[in-house]
């Protein structure tokens, strides 16, 4: 074993069909279900006591250690992860107070990164997420000189994921998303690339402009800096297989196989990619007008002052348009006033140890709620996972839990990155996880760039030609530049 997971082998995870916690059927998991990347692993199953001493070591100190940021990742990725995440995944039906049979649930998003989040069900199914003067164009709100998500009376967000106005920051985030589609419908004739292929109208070519720039900009931009530049050449070779005279890009796969279908791994949706938790800071400023807030209040939200927090479910005030260069480096530029992300580590800031009721009932704290839904569902023990890998597990110092014994795996996978990357990436474990399900997902979507054509380069215009990161898409919008 080492530490860089390397090992000859590639062991097959799927393929049984015996139902079960410990026996979940991969290989005949339909689309739109979740299923284990390890199943041959048993499940770690921590009583209360453990869960409360593992939550106790992950409170992050008020007021919050400057030491404690991460130049590396500026804060907007952090929201870009919670979009991706609803792009991919939506489970409402397990449940904290039992174990749950992965194999049991649905997936109620596509695990596709397709936008469905943004497009819903398309403009026949869903016409009131659309303009009806062009039919292609998604609809955006305009209230009090700013913009805002499409709202009915009651200022709840027309959207295709009422989950992305959970907060003001990932509301800006589907926000602009609806803007870049509608971009691309205005200047689709500027490119010839963009011309509608076999069996493709306007809308249809649009829609595939936007959503290959999207994955583009997701696995180059946000992947690479989250898995770490290691993992992501191992599992997305830098040197390109060359066909037919063109560079493609073929991942590499080792853990996440499947025989019919790609599912949602829980290994992924319930541990490693809950990674972005760790590095949501305790408060954020805006834009130049507003002060500096924490994104949720721990008061119920009808009776917190809605100035006092950046929770969503609501029109923005007044003065409330996000300025991005804050949170990304806008054409480059890191500008003074850039706010990076805190640490992936296993310190969660104290806004999210008190949530309000409607955003956690029964149980306050993300930190235990995370513990407890890993445990009823099952997941096997870090330690578990990195020796299936190949990887030498951490040490119990390492480690830093009280006691010896297994580690849950979301808090192993942030002491992993904390204790070999210094909180700037995730380690092997948790990032090749996260890296291979990302590719995998996108290999296995017919419709996708690097399933239809793994050759592909991306051609809006961006800060270097034949790439696309997430501030070139900010950028080709035009929205959220300006200071406010």
């Amino acid at each position: 074993m080492t530490r860089a997971g390397q090992h000859a082998s590639t062991p097959r995870s799927h393929g049984a069909t015996t139902r079960g916690l410990d026996h979940v059927a991969g290989s005949r998991l339909d689309e739109g279900r979740f299923g284990r990347m390890f199943r041959r692993l048993p499940a770690y199953l921590p009583d209360d006591e453990r869960i409360a001493a593992v939550a106790a070591v992950m409170a992050e100190p008020s007021p919050p250690d400057p030491a404690g940021d991460n130049d590396a990742i500026p804060a907007g990725y952090t929201y870009i992860g919670q979009f991706v995440d609803h792009d991919l995944t939506f489970d409402p039906v397990s449940s904290l107070e039992r174990r749950n049979d992965p194999d049991a649930l649905t997936n109620f998003r596509t695990p596709r990164f397709d936008l469905d989040s943004v497009y819903g069900r398309g403009p026949r199914d869903q016409p009131y997420l659309y303009d009806q003067a062009d039919g292609r164009s998604l609809l955006v709100g305009e209230h009090d000189d700013l913009l805002d998500l499409p709202r009915n009376g009651q200022d709840t967000a027309l959207i295709g994921d009422p989950r992305n106005d959970e907060n003001v920051f990932v509301s800006h985030v589907h926000l602009t998303m609806l803007l870049f589609h509608n971009r691309v419908v205005a200047r689709l004739g500027d490119f010839p690339e963009a011309a509608p292929q076999a069996g493709e109208d306007a809308f249809a070519a649009a829609q595939r402009v936007v959503r290959w720039h999207y994955q583009w900009a997701v696995v180059h931009d946000f992947l690479r800096r989250i898995v770490g530049e290691d993992t992501f050449d191992d599992v997305l070779p830098r040197e390109p297989l060359v066909r037919g005279g063109r560079e493609v890009e073929r991942p590499r796969l080792r853990f996440f196989n499947w025989n019919r279908q790609p599912f949602m791994p829980v290994e992924f949706s319930v541990a490693a990619y809950r990674f972005g938790h760790s590095m949501i800071r305790a408060g954020y400023k805006l834009n130049t007008t507003v002060p500096g807030l924490p994104v949720f209040t721990s008061e119920p939200i009808g009776e917190a002052d809605p100035l006092s927090h950046f929770g969503g479910f609501r029109r923005l005030p007044p003065f409330w348009q996000i300025e991005w260069r804050r949170f990304f480096e806008i054409e480059g530029k890191r500008d003074p006033d850039l706010q990076p992300t805190r640490a992936i580590d296993v310190h969660i800031a104290p806004p999210l140890l008190a949530l309000p009721p409607e955003e956690a009932p029964g149980m306050a704290s993300l930190v235990r709620r995370n513990l407890v839904r890993g445990a009823r569902l099952g997941l096997p023990s870090g330690q578990a996972v990195a020796r299936a890998m190949g990887v030498e597990p951490l040490s119990g110092s390492e480690l830093g839990l009280p006691g010896r014994g297994p580690a849950p795996l979301w808090y192993y996978v942030l002491r992993e990155a904390q204790v070999l990357a210094g909180g700037r990436h995730l380690g092997p474990v948790g990032g090749r996880i996260v890296a291979e399900v990302f590719l995998g997902l996108l290999a296995a979507d017919p419709s996708s760039y690097l399933r239809t054509d793994p050759g592909w380069r991306p051609f809006l215009p961006g800060a270097e030609a034949g790439d696309f990161t997430v501030p070139d898409l900010i950028t080709f919008t035009g929205f959220g530049l300006d200071e406010v």
